[in-house]
């Protein structure tokens, strides 16, 4: 998939659409979609009565989630964002001869998908890519790629276990963290500063945090498998098990080093220092 201009933008008829990595995919500005669509001179209107009609009013539940994107300004707004099978659900709202043609372009991004699922090297590869744009250090991004495989392993055992729910992954989650760092994933985004709801722990912690995520989480997933935890209750034991092995080598490693690995560092000023930079270029 290409990752478009500044990671941010896929074109499509000539229309740029506005889209940001999160929760491990890709997400796509609806009011953008919409504009394509429905050829509307006030596309953020007509998505408000699209909204009201196919979704409010019935009482469904919404298809999208607000994700802050750039705007024309310079500035990044909290705006309505849907993932590839959700943009399926948003064009079957919209009667518009250009439908066709856009469900093709939505079922080859969704082809490229199944592709990455089958060969998660092409997966890891524009992960990368996206990361090294924001300007990460190498040596960081590896150990980002390894905390990701280590944990889409753990997931899938709890999906095999009887873990359905989001809520659930969470509250599993929470326990790892609470063991190995004290803290819930809530509480350590506070604790970081982080206060936009689309932004992820583990993109703002150091090396040695991320290092001793993998430890809880790789540790969680064997002994899962070592006593064939099933349901809730027993894998929240084994997750805290898992924390606990990380909670014990943090200990160790801080008493040897004389201070915190707990950091309230983050790597927001990355992409304050890329908005700045474009700025500057834009001025130019």
């Amino acid at each position: 998939m290409s990752m478009g201009q500044e990671q941010a933008l896929v074109v499509f008829a000539d229309t740029k659409i506005r889209k940001i990595w999160f929760n491990e995919e890709w997400f796509y500005s609806v009011v953008d979609i919409v504009e394509v669509l429905s050829e509307s001179p006030t596309p953020r209107q007509y998505w408000g009565k699209v909204k009201d009609r196919e979704f409010v009013q019935l009482e469904l539940s919404p298809i999208w989630v607000q994700l802050k994107l750039p705007s024309s300004d310079g500035k990044s707004y909290e705006t309505d964002c849907v993932n590839t099978k959700n943009a399926f659900r948003l064009v079957q709202s919209i009667p518009s001869k250009k439908a066709e043609p856009f469900k093709m372009w939505l079922a080859q991004l969704a082809k490229e998908r199944i592709e990455e699922i089958e060969n998660p090297e092409l997966a890891q590869d524009r992960v990368k890519e996206y990361y090294e744009l924001k300007g990460y250090p190498k040596e960081w991004i590896d150990k980002r790629l390894r905390g990701i495989a280590i944990r889409q392993e753990l997931t899938e055992e709890w999906k095999q276990r009887g873990v359905e729910e989001q809520r659930e992954f969470a509250i599993l989650t929470n326990e790892i963290s609470k063991a190995t760092f004290g803290k819930t994933v809530g509480e350590y985004k506070e604790f970081k500063g982080l206060q936009k709801p689309n932004q992820n722990l583990r993109d703002h912690m150091s090396d040695w945090e991320l290092i001793l995520t993998m430890v809880g989480e790789k540790a969680t997933t064997d002994i899962t498998v070592a006593k064939n935890a099933q349901g809730v209750p027993e894998l929240k034991q084994t997750a805290k098990e898992g924390g606990d092995i990380a909670k014990n080598t943090r200990r160790e490693l801080e008493q040897k080093i004389g201070k915190s690995i707990v950091t309230p560092e983050n790597y927001v000023h990355l992409s304050e220092q890329k908005q700045r930079k474009k700025l500057i270029e834009d001025k130019k």
